[in-house]
């Protein structure tokens, strides 16, 4: 009995992130971090996902947001979102020591993305200002697998 084995090439799905960090693990609410992706593929879908690092130190269960959206060539987007990091300091994120990360689903399903630099603008509102503990926030595309 002959067995044959093919093997196929995987392409890894396209993900992009990035994220900005804070001096001295501070957020002044002042600072709207202006986060720019660029999308060739217009033709899939996307998830974007917020990305969160902070300290076991930090002081909140959520993070309550402005996040706002610019698609090229479109004005942009605003909505306030509450993100949801843990329950009772068990931090829902992946911990690494004293660092969390946590990534948050910002869409609610999968969408399509215009060609060129998609933005993003992050907006703190929480009552703390500067808010501590705070490592890097960010944003991260990935294309949904079909």
């Amino acid at each position: 009995m002959a067995l044959s084995v093919s093997m196929f090439a995987c392409k890894q799905p396209f993900v992009s992130e990035k994220t900005v960090a804070f001096s001295k693990h501070a957020w002044n609410a002042a600072y709207k971090p202006w986060i720019k992706i660029e999308i060739a593929d217009t033709a899939s879908l996307y998830n974007i996902f917020a990305v969160i690092r902070h300290t076991q130190g930090f002081r909140y269960n959520n993070l309550l947001l402005n996040y706002s959206f610019i698609s090229p060539g479109d004005t942009a987007i605003t909505t306030k979102v509450n993100l949801p990091l843990g329950e009772n300091k068990n931090w829902y994120g992946d911990t690494l020591g004293d660092i969390i990360e946590t990534r948050v689903k910002l869409n609610t399903k999968p969408q399509k993305l215009k060609a060129g630099n998609n933005g993003f603008v992050l907006e703190q509102l929480m009552p703390e200002n500067p808010l501590q503990n705070i490592l890097n926030v960010g944003v991260r595309v990935e294309k949904v697998n079909e």
